[in-house]
């Protein structure tokens, strides 16, 4: 059992061994068919690679057969290039040559033309100095053509206005000796020879001649006192209003050379020293030393009189509203209901005021210190010194020039600018009672019985006599013209006095009746001076 069994177990290894052995061949076998196919695979894939190279061998051929002949065309036309630029340098150095040539010749034209140029410019220099000199000397000779004209001019017209003011002279000396009409000639030509040659009519000897023969002062004698005050009715220029110190209140009219006088209000007991007119209601209030304030109604029915408690020696009022008035005493300021008609308040000062006036619109006051007071209430006042020294009797200023004037108990004016720099006036002999300013002209009335004219704006400010009279002068006012103004004296007298050169010119004109004759015009005028008709009716009969 156990040998079957081997050799059954043996013929099982046998077999086996000879099955694996027949599978390791065929594997064997196996393997190298499926490595021929590989190489086979291989080789076509080679082979197909070959066939590939050998087409893009053929394509690349091809192309470098293109690029070869593309490169052969490209050298042929390189060759041309070289050929024209070989030809081209060759023109451009023939060129270049030629340039260098005609350089040299432009540069030789150059130099000749430079040397030219600066003998023509030399030449021109020389002429342009030759002309320059001929101008100079044109210039000089009619420079000094000018001169001689313009000193000639000078003499004739300072000639001339020598004359002018000589003929006024002269005219006041024939008015005074009583020979009206020749003194009427000769003003007129006073004026005539100063206002051509650009001469001042305000020249006393001509401005004084015209008045003279104008006769721009006329006078009335219509008050039992001095006249203290005046004040116009509003919107006229020939109704006025005056008071005095006899307790006069008189509203005088001029007609022409006739004043009409109405008596409003009398009373010797009163001493009025101020006198205003509402311009809203017209009624007018004076305002007494007494201490009494008259309101006189514009119809002049009811005259009230109030008095003033409490309020020393009153001197100045203003209406500072419809309903109420400031009364300026000497130690104390008073507030009257104009409504009620009473004193409302008062208000004691620390000082004693000397003179009061009017700053714009508001009440100025002087004291006995040196100070000076503007009042805006009745408990409301600036103070400031006084700039100058002096009683100050006087006061003005002018709204556009911001100019000052203070009149002096002694005669004097103090004029201070805006900038404070003062100037002092001398011309009247004793106090000064009114001034006003209308821009750089000064007016000013004194005790001495003047009204001066004061030209501000002149190197040395010297007066001018409008008005002379014997009596003091008390107040003066202008109309809204500014051609003629009022004045009031202390003996009553009211005189109005025209200062408008037009007009003086206009009523001389028409007083003149003939020429001078050729001797008169001889004597007064000169025979070098070529003769004139001022009267053209006549022409040049009156000469004959």
């Amino acid at each position: 059992m156990n040998r079957k069994h081997i050799i059954t177990a043996c013929a099982g290894i046998l077999l086996a061994g000879l099955a694996v052995a027949g599978f390791t061949g065929w594997r064997s076998e196996h393997k190298k068919v499926e490595d021929l196919q590989a190489r086979i695979k291989e080789m076509k894939k080679q082979e197909m690679r070959s066939a590939v190279d050998r087409s893009v061998s053929a394509q690349m051929e091809s192309i470098a057969n293109e690029q070869r002949e593309i490169s052969d065309e490209k050298r042929e036309e390189a060759l041309q290039q070289t050929r024209l630029a070989n030809e081209m340098r060759q023109r451009s150095e023939t060129e270049r040559l030629n340039a260098l040539e005609a350089e040299h010749n432009a540069i030789a034209s150059e130099k000749k033309a430079v040397e030219a140029s600066t003998v023509a410019e030399q030449q021109r220099s020389v002429a342009e100095e030759q002309r320059r000199l001929a101008e100079e000397q044109q210039q000089l000779a009619e420079h000094q053509r000018i001169q001689a004209e313009f000193s000639k001019n000078k003499a004739d017209t300072l000639s001339y206005i020598a004359l002018g003011r000589s003929l006024g002279s002269m005219s006041t000396i024939q008015a005074k000796a009583g020979n009206t009409e020749i003194a009427n000639l000769l003003s007129y030509a006073s004026y005539i020879y100063t206002s051509r040659y650009g001469g001042d009519i305000y020249y006393p000897a001509v401005f004084q001649s015209l008045m003279l023969s104008s006769q721009s002062m006329t006078t009335w004698t219509e008050h039992a006192g001095a006249v203290m005050n005046l004040e116009y009715l509003p919107n006229t220029n020939n109704a006025i209003v005056s008071v005095s110190n006899y307790g006069e209140i008189t509203l005088n009219e001029r007609l022409d050379n006739r004043l009409v006088s109405t008596e409003l209000f009398r009373n010797s007991k009163y001493d009025f020293r101020d006198v205003i007119v509402d311009d809203n209601t017209g009624n007018i209030y004076a305002v007494s030393r007494t201490g009494h304030l008259v309101r006189v109604p514009k119809d002049n029915k009811t005259v009230s009189v109030l008095e003033l408690d409490d309020i020393e020696h009153p001197m100045r009022i203003h209406i500072l509203s419809e309903r109420s008035l400031l009364v300026v005493g000497e130690r104390a300021l008073g507030m009257v209901d104009l409504k009620h008609w009473v004193v409302s308040a008062t208000k004691p000062l620390p000082f004693r005021v000397t003179y009061g006036s009017k700053k714009a619109t508001l009440p100025l006051i002087f004291d006995d210190r040196g100070g000076m007071h503007l009042v805006r209430g009745i408990d409301n006042y600036d103070t400031k010194p006084v700039p100058v020294t002096g009683k100050v009797t006087a006061y003005c200023e002018s709204k556009n020039t911001h100019i000052e004037a203070y009149g002096m108990s002694d005669g004097s004016i103090w004029l201070v600018g805006a900038d404070g720099k003062s100037q002092k006036l001398l011309g009247h002999r004793s106090r000064i009672s009114k001034m006003r300013l209308n821009g750089r002209r000064l007016y000013s009335a004194s005790y001495d019985g003047s009204v001066n004219l004061w030209v501000a704006d002149k190197e040395k400010v010297e007066p001018m006599t409008l008005l002379q009279t014997n009596n003091w002068l008390m107040h003066f006012c202008f109309d809204s013209s500014k051609n003629t103004f009022w004045v009031g004296d202390a003996k009553g007298n009211l005189s109005v006095v025209n200062i408008s050169v037009p007009i003086m010119i206009e009523t001389i004109r028409k007083k003149l009746k003939r020429n001078l004759t050729t001797e008169e015009w001889n004597y007064f005028i000169g025979e070098n001076v070529p003769y004139e008709s001022f009267v053209e009716k006549q022409g040049r009969r009156g000469a004959q």
